[in-house]
Order: C-alpha cells, then structure tokens, then sequence
C-alpha cells in the first residue's frame, strides 16, 4: 500500500511559552491535491516546517511519532528535501539575496535543485544527465529562455517559474507551495498557476498552503483550514470554502464567488 505523503497525529509545537499548533490530526494521502488555508498567524508556515523536518513536534505520551513522510518519522533533511519540491517567495528572497545579490543563471539555479542547496557548491558532482534533466524541467515551465540569464535580471515571475523547474527536476512525490504567487502581477500569477495545473494533472501530489483563496485552482478538491493553529476545517473545496466557514477561520466577514472552477473571497 502506498503510504500517504504526510501524516500528523496530535502534532503540537511549542515557541517558548506559546503553542503554535494545537493537537493537528489529518493525512494527506498519495495523489490528494490539497490546500492549506487560513490567515496570517494561523500557524501555516510551522505547518510547512512540520513537513519539511525543519520542525518537531511535541512528543506523545505513548513515544509514537505525531509526524510522519511518506510513512516515516527519521528522515535526514537532505535526503527528504529532493522528494518534496518546494516553491515558495522566501525561498525566492534567499535565492536573491543569498547567491551575491541573485549573480547565478536560471540553469544553476534548477542544477542545485539536485544537491538541496540555493546554488552549485564547488565540490558538487554535476553530470551531463542532470544538465539535460534540467533543461527539460525548464522547458517544461516554459522558462528555456532563462537557462542563461541571471536571477536577479529576471522578472518575479520569470524567476518563480525557474524555481518551480528547480522543484519538479528531481521528479519530487510531492510539490508543496508556500504562497507561491506573493509579488506577482495578475498575470504572473495566472501564468505561473497555470504551470502548477500542469503538474497537477501529470499526478504529483499538491500541497499548496496560502492565505489567497484564489491560488486554489480547479485540481485542489481538499481543503484544510487553520485558525490559531487548529483545523477548524477539513473537507471538500465546496463545502470549506463557504461563507460561514471562511468568516469563521479568517475571524471576520468573508463573501465567496465561484467562476470557472476558480473560487474569488472579499471582505464583508
């Protein structure tokens, strides 16, 4: 049987004296697109860290695990990281900020995705196979124009759909994205979500954890909602995001509108 991508029983995290996730059960199982929603605060980016092994969760009573990956609990964090893509505007800003002011060309870039590292290191190993992989992924994404120009020449959506080829080359079990169209125009973010669609429907499990009900696309059919770090939701996209149930994690008033497979939120 193949084991889910991520399983959390009674997971809590606790950040000196505050609990920032309270108790999260769930599953996400193989193939489940699904979106993590709620707004700032409501514990999404520990969520992420729970994922990634960047973060522990309390243990239990009983010494179980409350966080499982693919079905285990002991990853090495290098070996994990190529197995869950991950696109995300933070890692956009390390990129940039991290490789002398973004200096490294879009096909470094998608070439580091293989070592787990925001650049080629000098002592890295990179073969002819890697190379060509890379610039199908950018092919892929549409961005083969950007495999010479640098990070920091490029506009912000050039440069996320560079990062998302970054994420796919290793042929990942599962692409997570962490507000993955913050700084982006409207039709960046059109353009960019259309490539994640893309990907979806080739079979990669989606995770996409946001604040923006419009980054939801058609292919998510799961929602999970946070607020204070609890679910105060988990269910089909047209049941989670209703009216009610979004004015109640989002602690305010919440009108929703449907068009096309794509659901819009406004403030009451």
């Amino acid at each position: 049987m193949t084991q889910p991508v991520l399983e959390l029983k009674d997971a809590s995290v606790k950040k000196g004296e505050a609990t920032v996730l309270r108790g999260l059960t769930l599953s996400i199982g193989v193939g489940e697109h699904t979106a993590i929603l709620g707004p700032n605060g409501a514990g999404k980016s520990i969520f992420l860290r729970l994922l990634t092994h960047e973060e522990r969760a309390l243990p239990l009573p009983d010494d179980s695990s409350p966080v499982r990956v693919f079905g285990d609990d002991r990853w090495n964090v290098f070996e994990l990281r190529p197995q869950l893509g991950i696109v995300s505007a933070d890692l956009h800003q390390r990129f940039v900020s991290g490789n002398s002011e973004g200096r490294i060309s879009g096909l470094t870039a998608v070439l580091s995705g293989f070592i787990a590292s925001q650049g080629i290191l000098r002592y890295s190993s990179i073969t002819e196979d890697m190379r060509r992989r890379a610039g199908d992924a950018l092919e892929r994404m549409g961005a083969s124009h950007l495999a010479g120009r640098l990070l920091n020449e490029m506009s912000s959506g050039e440069a996320r759909r560079v990062l998302l080829a970054r994420a796919i080359v290793t042929e990942p079990r599962a692409l997570v994205l962490d507000e993955p169209t913050t700084g982006l125009d409207l039709v960046g973010r059109h353009r960019f979500m259309e490539r994640v669609r893309h990907i979806a429907r080739g079979g990669t499990t989606l995770i996409l954890i946001t604040h923006h009900v419009e980054e939801i696309i058609p292919e998510i059919n799961r929602v999970i909602l946070l607020s204070q770090g609890r679910v105060v939701g988990d269910g089909p996209k047209s049941a989670m995001l209703s009216s009610p149930r979004l004015s109640a994690a989002f602690e305010g008033p919440v009108e929703i509108e449907q068009r096309d497979g794509y659901y819009a939120a406004r403030s009451g």
